[in-house]
């Protein structure tokens, strides 16, 4: 499924997919600007990682085709600029849907080079409904809370449990929120994001996205080309398979993603005696699943929750030390212990916020058409699994919700772009949420971009996490909009940096800069 850097000169991909005409509700809006914003007025609220961070909020129209009607509330981060020379406001998304920007801000401004971070007000926000923002929603509190039935719907029952929670789910949000759900979605937050220009006083905006953050700032270009100065994009999603086809094809790659960690650990078999086949290995951690949805590890860990614990290994090979720790610690000595703890510290970090997993699923189900019947689901996923089992249905169970939505779908939007200044996208050929071929469609959809390849690294989110190649396009790009020119679908090409080496300690490379990072970003886009 992914393309190798070394295959990157090869002809123009043909654009998959086609995109079909933006309706009325999510286009974007003709008035020059909208009712004034008041200028933010900032507080202090430093901490001790981020001392210089400032925080405000915003009202924005909760419709902003009614501009004088219902209000809401965007939080807003800052981190001023120092420097003489100001290049404006640089916006920072963590993707999600659904993920908090207010401590993205202080990590982005404190790991730029200092001289270029000083010359930007880097700016975070939490989208619409999202953490401090209000209303945030939270539709159905505990949906996570173990043990869940297993993922793997082997029996009718099964099937029919997962298919009460995903029901169950939507009307839960559809009772607390019915008149929320309708406005939040992608277009939605774009014209926030334009609120936030607005009252920052800028004509044109900076902007750093990751994940579902490349979408994101990809849509606000579509709107608003005049506004973009800068557009960076980092771990970028395949515009043409948003999203019920996304997430097909990311069962795939997170399947690959997991075996590439097998063969890391069958590599380290002298620190964790699971064997030197990855095959073998493979076959022993479908075991230990097994044994878990019989008998949940702690009263805790079941099939559900040990597939939770082990995608983010799929997202940041940091975590592949402590998440193998934890497997040989239950297969060869019998102790559930690390497990347990594993999953509390990585797995219910996505699990466990509930409000994250409520836009999540608002935005995605409202963004483009999902199958409303589920026979087509079934189908899919089964056939899905027969070829890359680790997490198709476990994902399948995340987003069943949007069969049931009680809001309808709008069309995706067509991101093609030939109005904008060059753009800069970075991309790992092995990522698993965002495969490679996304950032090669939208290279070709955005005229004039350049796209940075990490050849042979695997994880999501890769600038700002220690790689100085990387970073040394990024830092160049912010200083004067310089961008690497090529020949090939690769404009540059960047060595990953070498898989983790086993540790002993409990959370291994916990320090790092991609660690931080990838705890902002979160898991699931």
């Amino acid at each position: 499924m992914r393309k190798r850097a070394a295959a990157l000169c090869g002809a123009a991909v043909v654009v998959a997919g086609t995109f079909t005409a933006v309706p009325a509700e999510a286009s974007a809006p003709r008035t020059a600007e909208p009712v004034h914003a008041a200028k933010p007025r900032w507080k202090n609220c430093a901490t001790e990682k981020y001392p210089t961070l400032q925080c405000a909020s915003l009202k924005v129209p909760l419709d902003h085709r009614r501009p004088r009607g219902q209000r809401i509330t965007l939080a807003l981060s800052r981190v001023p600029h120092t420097a003489k020379t100001y290049q404006g406001p640089l916006l920072v998304n963590p993707g999600g849907p659904g993920g908090s920007g207010l401590t993205l801000a202080g990590f982005v401004a404190s790991s730029l080079p200092e001289k270029v971070a000083a010359q930007y007000d880097v700016i975070g926000f939490d989208p619409r409904g999202v953490g401090a923002s209000g209303p945030a929603l939270d539709c159905r509190p505990g949906h996570f809370d173990p043990v869940r039935p297993d993922s793997l719907p082997t029996t009718p029952a099964i099937e029919k449990a997962n298919l009460a929670r995903a029901k169950s789910f939507a009307a839960a949000c559809a009772k607390k929120y019915g008149d929320l759900l309708p406005y939040l979605n992608t277009t939605g937050a774009v014209r926030d994001m334009d609120a936030i220009r607005q009252a920052l006083g800028a004509k044109r905006i900076n902007y750093l996205g990751y994940s579902y953050g490349t979408y994101l700032g990809a849509v606000y270009a579509k709107f608003f080309p005049e506004r973009v100065r800068r557009l960076v994009l980092d771990s970028v999603v395949d515009p043409t398979e948003v999203w019920y086809d996304a997430n097909l094809n990311q069962d795939m790659a997170f399947n690959d993603r997991h075996r590439a960690f097998m063969a890391w650990v069958a590599r380290h078999d002298s620190t964790y005696r699971l064997g030197t086949d990855p095959e073998r290995i493979e076959t022993k951690w479908y075991a230990m699943r097994t044994a878990l949805a019989k008998k949940p590890a702690g009263g805790t860990v079941g099939a559900a929750e040990l597939e939770d614990t082990f995608v983010p290994g799929g997202y940041y090979n940091g975590y592949w030390p402590r998440l193998a720790a934890a497997f040989a610690a239950y297969v060869n000595d019998r102790k559930p212990e690390p497990l347990v703890e594993a999953y509390e510290d990585l797995g219910a970090v996505d699990a466990s916020g509930d409000n994250g997993y409520s836009v999540y699923a608002s935005v995605q189900c409202r963004d483009a058409d999902w199958p409303r019947d589920w026979r087509q689901w079934r189908e899919d996923n089964w056939a899905v699994y027969e070829k890359a089992p680790f997490m198709a249905w476990n994902n399948a169970w995340y987003n069943a919700p949007c069969a049931f939505w009680p809001a309808h779908s709008l069309k995706p939007v067509n991101i093609a772009n030939g109005k904008l200044p060059p753009a800069l996208l970075f991309q790992a050929t092995g990522d698993a949420a965002t495969p490679f071929e996304g950032a090669v469609t939208v290279h070709h959809l955005l005229a004039r971009s350049s796209l940075v390849v990490e050849e042979g690294g695997g994880n999501h989110g890769i600038t700002l996490s220690g790689n100085a190649c990387l970073d040394k396009h990024l830092a160049a790009y912010l200083s004067d909009g310089t961008v690497p020119r090529g020949y090939g679908e690769a404009d540059a090409v960047c060595a990953a940096l070498p898989d983790p080496k086993p540790a002993a300690a409990k959370a291994a490379s916990a320090s790092s800069k991609g660690s931080t990072l990838h705890g902002l970003l979160g898991f699931r886009g």
